[in-house]
């Protein structure tokens, strides 16, 4: 006859219960549990298992290694050093750290986020995975938000008196809040600025308001100008920068020119494309008596009208760049520099700034100097008519500017 096999009891099943106590507790350091809701979480109701959770409770709570918050409700003590990072969320809303204290980044899951945003400066604690070891952290505290402005399209809901804007970025992974009263004479389904104004505690998305509507969505201008708003490219200068910039004195003296190596009468030329407002750079060639070739590469000497702490150069460290678009450039400097003074336009005398190098026939590089120069640009060649110079002779290059 076959005996029965014992069965066990499911407090006797719980297997090192301290730990799947604390695991429980650190998983979800923000919350705060009874021995209820751990029973339910392990997976036992019989009386003997939930006494055993009581007791380990207080154990644990003696070691402190966890606390209590309220009566009967407790959470993980955490003794976690803290540190400073920016945060890189991928689309679907998990995130890595970029900290210097660490060699790899550290992987933030989307439900230790805490309502951080991508490129935010944020505080936070890390602690080894139990898969493979890696670190992974929780956001604690955002230092410094990246950004307070998002382009997406606004979906009005008139009956309840709020909208939501739907950003384009894959990044910003919630919708943001519109109260009927900030939508800024939107209508539905256009395509908006908006600014993020808080984002309260209990709430799933923050708040904004609509700032500027940009128009339809897939019209050209409109989507050019979402382009410009969600990369904080303004297109035009403060009124105080342009009136800075107006007033410099771009007059070359012969006093700055005696300062600098003068390359007027080397043939010099620049190579853009054909709708090109700006010439930033050119190409100079002499064929020397010792049988080298001089090649200069010029660019303009933008350093000669930007001084260090002035409001220009402040603007322009903010700008960094300019920055070309389809139609439209986004210039680093006033229109004044941008085009003219710091434009190495035909036949005009410039400030330049250039590296100079001497090869022979076989291409090796002989000489080089680098310095400022002042040069003269002979030509300005489209892309295509340098092409087709290319195919010409060496004479009927030269010919064409001597």
């Amino acid at each position: 006859m076959t005996r029965k096999k014992k069965g066990k009891s499911k407090s006797k099943g719980i297997s090192n219960l301290s730990n799947t106590i604390l695991s429980i507790l650190k998983k979800e350091r923000n919350q705060t549990f009874n021995y209820k809701q751990i029973a339910a979480k392990i997976g036992v109701n019989d009386a003997s298992s939930r006494n055993q959770i009581i007791k380990k409770l207080r154990d644990l709570q003696g070691k402190k290694e966890i606390e209590e918050v309220e009566r009967g409700k407790f959470k993980a003590v955490i003794n976690a050093e803290y540190h400073t990072g920016i945060l890189d969320l991928a689309a679907k809303g998990n995130g890595y750290i970029i900290c210097d204290d660490f060699e790899d980044d550290v992987f933030i899951a989307s439900n230790n986020i805490n309502k951080a945003l991508n490129g935010d400066e944020v505080e936070f604690y890390a602690y080894k995975r139990r898969v493979r070891g890696k670190m992974e952290g929780e956001i604690t505290n955002i230092i410094k938000r990246a950004k307070s402005e998002y382009v997406g399209v606004i979906q009005i809901h008139e009956k309840k008196n709020f909208a939501f804007v739907v950003c384009d970025s894959n990044k910003m992974y919630k919708d943001i809040f519109v109260p009927i009263n900030k939508i800024n004479k939107a209508e539905d389904g256009d395509k908006v600025l908006v600014s993020l104004e808080d984002w309260p505690e209990k709430s799933d998305s923050p708040n904004g308001k609509v700032l500027k509507v940009l128009g339809k969505p897939g019209e050209h201008n409109t989507e050019i100008h979402a382009i410009l708003a969600e990369y904080g490219l303004p297109m035009e200068f403060p009124h105080e920068v342009e009136e800075f910039a107006n007033n410099i004195d771009t007059t070359i003296t012969e006093e700055e020119i005696s300062k600098r190596r003068d390359m007027r009468k080397d043939l010099t030329f620049t190579i853009d494309p054909k709708d090109a407002k700006d010439f930033d750079d050119a190409l100079s060639f002499e064929v020397l008596d010792n049988g080298l070739y001089e090649i200069g590469i010029h660019i303009a000497d933008v350093s000669h009208y930007l001084q260090e702490g002035t409001i220009l150069d402040d603007e322009a460290y903010e700008r960094a760049t300019s920055v070309y678009l389809v139609d439209r450039v986004v210039p680093m400097l006033p229109e004044v520099l941008s085009n003219n003074a710091c434009s190495l336009r035909p036949h005009e005398e410039k400030l330049t700034f250039s590296a100079v190098f001497q090869m022979n026939d076989k291409c090796e590089i002989k000489n080089e100097w680098y310095g400022r120069t002042v040069t003269y640009s002979d030509a300005r060649f489209a892309y295509e008519e340098a092409q087709a110079l290319l195919k010409a002779t060496q004479i009927t290059f030269l010919k064409k500017f001597r």
